[in-house]
């Protein structure tokens, strides 16, 4: 029941409601195709009666009016059908919807009026329609007594001309009339009628067409009302709908020019208002600006640019006069990004007058836009961002430098750190103008405040570096194939040259600051940094920072963009920012070009200037090029690696040829060649620029940079030498020394050069005063000297002393080496050792070089001589070096026979070449006539000697000693003959035996061991000869015992020189006529039983064997070859005068302590041939309680069972020794044994009877020439 009764009430209602949307009395008369069937259900011919009746109460008509607007919006084309089916009554209903709107005091019902009307003007799109509603309002203006009426005539005009922009041209055709009712209505004291008539101007001004018809009316009339309405304007409404028309004016520039010259203001500080009446558009914005309506501000801040937009220069005094720019640097503290955006484009345009930045408003507002920009990078609009960016740029690049921008440090480091911010936006545009604002910041005047904010700007640079390379290594885009993909692919090469661009622009900006600043005391460090504290914030720290970020990111960065694209602008700031970095680190500047010219930059360089600079175009890049390739070469030619450093005369004569000739080089490398071969006539200029083009391919050659083909550069150098030959000029010291060395390091092994330049290099090097001030350390400039025979003849010398001098390597090694030992040497050297193998007679200009050289070079020549005859032995050049030496040692004892020692310091350096020549000669080789008299010579040097001089003495005496011991039997007495000839010889070796007991721990020790060898071979020599003798030696025997019977601390190699001089004379039974054996003082009478043994006494024998026994427990196997021989003599010379005595020595018990001590617990340990050597001794004396018949045959059965392929040569003869003398002694009873014993001497006989000397008898042992088997033998 209820719900019915709800229903019944609902269907009351509608009917209510479509009855209230009907004229009851007139909808019968109506057709029914004039009810619309949507609901609500309106009849359009009801609404035509119903809305001009005077009896329908106001509610009412408000109620159809809304209806037919929705049903207008939601059903618009049935509604426009109906309509238009009649144009009369469209017309009808329009004028009746006029009607309504005029004679209607309710503003709502005004509003849906002219709402209505708008729409169903537009949608009905009738010229006919459009006209009569015109002619309407027109009529209804023209027939108002007053404007208070207007208003909504007005209004609708306005949105009618908003609605169809077309008919604003129309209006002021047709009705230009109106313009009167239109002024009348903007001085009538009513704003909502001034602002309806300035929002119909706004509409009427936005057509380009009306405006410029309008342009008299507003020029005579309207110009000075609107702006007086403007600045009195009160209410929201008026002031939007004023800036709203001052906004379509300021799209033209006569408006523009119109609004500003009314705008009269007087430039100066002291006025800022106008003359009485005018109204100035500056002042009434900045007090729209001044407002608190964010609205207005913003439309303040819009008109303000629109004006500065048509010319800053013209337009911005008056506003900087007005103080605008203070209130617009307020205004970027506000929260809005509008405004902020506003603010920003305003102040950029207002940047762009001088007397923005005279009248001090960036140093006052300066803080401002730190502090936005820094806010605005938080937020998530990249437009603000960027527009922000540009504001800041704007003001840092605009500045004038007599106006300090930043008044404190701290303000300086915030605006550091913004733009360190800005520049890591990943967003490339913001990021992109981030770096132009970087490169103005980058200013002294910006950064002079003190201190210097270097750990900053050191962060802020290194931010700006990363995000270019971050930019760079992004992939290419690739997005699609073909012409598209090209194109697309050459936007991304020329987006990222673009940033690169700026970013090198910024960098080289830095420089020119820190050079700026190298001429400012107080820019030089933080003044407030700890003397503690590390120096981060010092001008050199960050001068270091520039040089290091070059070469990290700047030159990777180019190198990699130049790979896809060569830009000048770029390469241009490139190579300013590599010119700068010379003079901002002049300390490191020789390791910075080096490694330039090591990276290829010279041909780099030269490859740009002959793209784009040939002619007059690329001046610019032309000129810092030129100023790089300047700087570079100076600087690599100031500081040569492998070559002299010029005299700063010299220095300057090539800095000035390349000052004035780098400029003038702009071709190719082949047409370069051209050039440099001509031999035609050459004029100054024209030579000047040969002398470059020559220095340039030298540095960029030896720095490993081949950029030309080195067969064509070498026809081109001796075409250039031949031109300077035969023009009679003399090249530059540094052109003719490029010029030798590129000729060494181009030319081919099968080239040669011509006679000719080989003549002219000749003339040339003789008009210099040395050979190093051309000279290139180079293993091909060595050979090149050394190839030709007119240049090695007169220079081979001096290039060699040179080549030495620069040689660094380390040759101590080489001669601490053994002589088995074959280490790798150096690569330079190895070139000489190829060198020396092909021309062998090279090596007596070593030779001279030893001896004339100063002593660490004398050095070096020997060690690498040494090395050479070690290696290549294949190489016979004994004789060669024996005869060259033979002459300077003549012509040295001639010059210098009273002292020799005196005469160079190298001889002793000749002396030790000249041992190792003898060691490497063969064995057992006559000497010939030149041996025999170096022989002598050597000799005679020797006599002249005193025993200090041991560098001398100490090679000589291994000479005499080798050569006596190297040759044959016949010439080894020949040559004894002649050393014992010489008196002199013989006193300095008496000399020098008796310093054996004086002296202890002497340096002199090993040439005291050669001087007993000699004196032990002299006596030999003499006695198996029957030699003649000229002097005689005497020797302290009594000293000689004491030292074997009790040495003290000698070195081994020395005790055993003294065993083998006392064996020698044990052997001669003391009857030596060359060797006379005195006591050192007074002696005793000898004891009967003494006599015998004379002049040795029976105490003095067993001194001697127990000297012997311990000597023999060192086990050095060198001396303990020197006791046994020693032993063997003494038991023979014993043996022969008292048998007795003899077996007594041989058969003492601490022989067999010895002999076991000596043995070891290896297997076969006694395989020894000392050891065998002294048991055969034993054996020999019937020793048995020393050596057992059981010990005997286990030595024999370990013989019978050893490998006695695995045993040397003089081990199987001391073995073969012992069995013979076994078997002399008949001492095996057993058959088995006395076999065993008989084959292994059958077996031993061949081997022992074929054996030779070892293959190393003659040996250097710590300075000391040894022969193994005298010593041994």
């Amino acid at each position: 029941m209820a719900m019915r009764e709800a229903a019944a009430g609902l269907t009351a209602h509608g009917r209510d409601e479509e009855a209230a949307l009907l004229f009851e009395r007139a909808h019968y008369r109506h057709d029914p195709r004039w009810l619309l069937p949507v609901p609500p259900r309106l009849c359009l011919a009801c609404a035509l009666e119903l809305l001009p009746e005077p009896g329908v109460s106001l509610v009412r008509k408000k109620h159809v009016l809304s209806c037919f607007r929705d049903i207008l919006v939601r059903h618009t084309s049935l509604v426009i059908q109906l309509v238009t089916q009649d144009q009369r009554v469209c017309i009808h209903f329009i004028n009746v919807l006029f009607g309504l709107l005029c004679n209607v005091e309710d503003g709502s019902i005004a509003d849906l009026c002219i709402e209505v009307l708008i729409q169903l003007t537009t949608q009905l799109k009738l010229e006919q329609t459009i006209h009569c509603l015109m002619d309407e309002c027109h009529k209804e203006l023209c027939n108002m007594p007053s404007m208070r009426g207007s208003l909504a005539t007005l209004t609708l005009l306005g949105k009618l001309v908003d609605a169809i922009p077309a008919l604003a041209d129309k209006l002021v055709m047709e009705h230009g009339d109106l313009m009167e009712h239109l002024l009348r209505g903007l001085v009538y004291p009513n704003e909502g009628v001034q602002a309806s008539v300035c929002y119909l101007y706004g509409k009427l001004y936005s057509s380009p067409m009306t405006a410029e018809m309008l342009s008299g009316h507003f020029r005579e009339n309207l110009c000075p009302v609107f702006l007086s309405t403007l600045d009195g304007a009160q209410t929201k409404e008026l002031q939007i709908n004023c800036l709203g028309l001052l906004r379509q004016l300021l799209k033209y520039n006569l408006f523009v020019s119109m609004i500003m010259n009314k705008s009269t203001l007087v430039g100066s500080t002291d006025s800022v208002e106008g003359p009485p009446g005018e109204t100035s558009l500056p002042l009434v914005l900045k007090k729209l600006l001044l407002s608190r309506d964010e609205i207005l501000q913003v439309a303040s801040a819009n008109c303000v640019t629109a004006v500065l937009v048509h010319s800053p220069e013209k337009y911005a005094p008056a506003f900087i006069y007005a103080d605008i720019p203070e209130f617009l640097f307020e205004h970027l503290s506000s929260s809005s990004e509008v405004l902020i955006w506003y603010s920003y484009s305003c102040l950029i345009l207002l940047a762009q007058e001088p007397l923005f930045f005279s009248k001090c408003h960036t140093v006052y507002g300066i803080e401002s836009v730190v502090r936005s920009l820094q806010g605005s990078l938080r937020m998530n609009n990249t437009e603000l961002h960027k527009q922000g960016i540009l504001l800041f740029a704007e003001i840092l690049t605009r500045q004038p430098e007599e106006i300090k921008l930043f008044t404190s440090s701290a303000m300086c480091r915030d605006a550091c750190r913004a733009l360190q911010e800005a520049v890591s936006s990943p967003v490339l545009e913001v990021a992109a103008e981030a770096v132009k604002a970087t490169s103005a910041f980058l200013r002294k005047d910006h950064q002079s405040v003190p201190p210097v904010q270097y750990r900053e700007l050191r962060a802020l640079l290194e931010a700006m570096l990363n995000r270019c390379a971050d930019f760079s290594q992004t992939p290419l885009s690739r997005r699609s194939l073909g012409h598209a993909s090209s194109r697309d692919l050459e936007k991304d090469i020329l987006r990222r040259g673009r940033f690169l661009l700026s970013t090198l622009e910024g960098f080289r900006n830095a420089c020119r600051l820190a050079v700026e600043f190298q001429s400012e005391p107080s820019a030089q460090e933080n003044p407030f940094t700890a003397p503690s504290a590390e120096k981060e914030d010092t001008l050199e720290a960050f001068s270091e920072f520039l040089l290091s970020a070059c070469d990290s990111f700047c030159i990777p960065l180019v190198m990699r963009h130049l790979e896809q694209a060569t830009h000048p602008a770029l390469m241009e700031v490139f190579f300013s920012i590599l010119h700068s970095l010379f003079v901002i680190v002049p300390h490191m500047k020789e390791k910075f070009s080096k490694k330039l010219a090591a990276s290829s930059f010279i041909r780099l360089t030269l490859e740009l200037k002959a793209r784009f600079c040939s002619g007059l175009s690329h001046s610019a890049l032309n000129q810092v090029c030129s100023s790089f390739l300047y700087y570079l070469c100076v600087s690599l030619l100031s500081a040569p690696e492998k070559t002299e450093a010029p005299s700063q005369e010299e220095l300057c004569a090539v800095s000035e040829l390349l000052q004035h000739g780098l400029p003038h080089i702009s071709s190719r490398s082949p047409e370069s060649l051209a050039f440099l071969s001509d031999c035609q006539y050459v004029e100054g200029a024209t030579r000047q620029k040969q002398y470059c083009i020559l220095l340039l391919f030298y540095l960029a050659c030896i720095h490993e940079d081949r950029f030309v083909s080195e067969a064509e550069l070498f026809v081109a150098v001796q075409c250039f030498l031949l031109s300077l030959q035969n023009q009679g000029e003399h090249p530059p010291l540094m052109v003719l020394r490029a010029s030798v060395y590129l000729l060494a390091v181009c030319q081919d092994k099968d080239d040669a050069l011509d006679e000719a330049v080989v003549s002219a290099i000749r003339k040339f090097l003789e008009d210099i005063r040395d050979l190093h001030v051309i000279y290139t350390h180079h293993p091909l400039l060595l050979r090149f000297f050394l190839l030709y025979p007119e240049l090695m003849s007169r220079f081979g010398h001096r290039v060699l002393e040179l080549w030495f001098s620069w040689e660094e390597s380390n040759y101590e090694e080489l001669d601490d080496v053994p002589s088995a030992g074959q280490p790798t040497v150096p690569a330079s050297l190895a070139a000489l050792f190829h060198i020396l193998r092909s021309s062998p007679s090279i090596l007596l200009i070593l030779l001279d070089l030893i001896y004339s050289s100063p002593v660490d070079i004398a050095r070096k020549v020997l060690i690498v001589l040494k090395t050479f005859l070690k290696r290549n032995e294949d190489v016979l050049v004994g004789g060669l070096i024996r005869g060259h030496f033979l002459l300077i040692l003549q012509h040295l004892l001639v010059e210098h026979g009273a002292s020799p020692s005196q005469a160079s310091g190298n001889l002793p350096l000749l002396l030790s070449l000249l041992s190792l020549v003898q060691l490497r000669s063969e064995s057992a080789q006559e000497l010939d006539s030149m041996a025999m008299k170096l022989l002598h010579q050597v000799s005679k040097l020797c006599g002249k000697c005193s025993p200090t001089d041991v560098d001398i003495l100490q090679p000589s005496f291994n000479f005499l000693y080798w050569s006596l011991h190297q040759t044959t039997l016949g010439s080894r007495k020949r040559a004894a003959a002649v050393l014992l000839s010489n008196t002199a010889l013989i006193e300095l070796l008496e000399k020098m035996l008796a310093l054996t007991w004086a002296e202890e721990g002497s340096p002199r020790t090993m040439l005291l061991c050669s001087a007993w060898l000699l004196t032990a071979s002299f006596s030999a020599q003499q006695h198996d000869g029957s030699l003649q003798v000229h002097q005689t030696l005497s020797v302290e025997l009594d000293q000689v015992l004491k030292a074997l019977s009790f040495p003290k601390k000698k070195a081994a190699l020395l005790l055993a020189a003294i065993l083998r001089f006392l064996r020698t004379a044990l052997q001669q039974s003391f009857s030596s006529s060359l060797v006379a054996l005195v006591s050192s003082g007074a002696q005793p009478p000898p004891a009967p039983e003494d006599t015998v043994l004379a002049p040795l006494g029976t105490s003095q024998v067993l001194s001697l064997v127990i000297g012997l026994q311990n000597l023999l427990v060192q086990k050095d196997p060198l001396l303990s070859h020197a006791c046994v021989g020693c032993l063997e003599a003494l038991l023979d010379y014993l043996n022969a005068r008292s048998p007795d005595i003899a077996l007594h020595v041989a058969s003492q018990p601490w022989n067999r302590f010895l002999l076991f001590t000596l043995l070891d617990a290896g297997k076969n340990s006694f395989f020894r041939p000392e050891l065998l050597r002294l048991m055969t001794l034993f054996v020999r004396f019937q020793s048995s309680t020393v050596l057992s018949l059981e010990e005997m045959c286990l030595v024999l059965q370990e013989a019978a069972l050893a490998d006695l392929s695995s045993l040397s040569t003089t081990t199987l003869q001391a073995l073969h020794g012992f069995f013979l003398q076994v078997q002399s002694m008949g001492l095996l009873a057993d058959d088995s044994m006395a076999q065993t014993l008989q084959v292994s001497l059958e077996g031993l006989s061949p081997r022992a009877s074929s054996a030779q000397l070892p293959l190393q008898d003659m040996l250097c042992l710590g300075g000391v020439a040894v022969s193994l088997s005298h010593i041994r033998d």
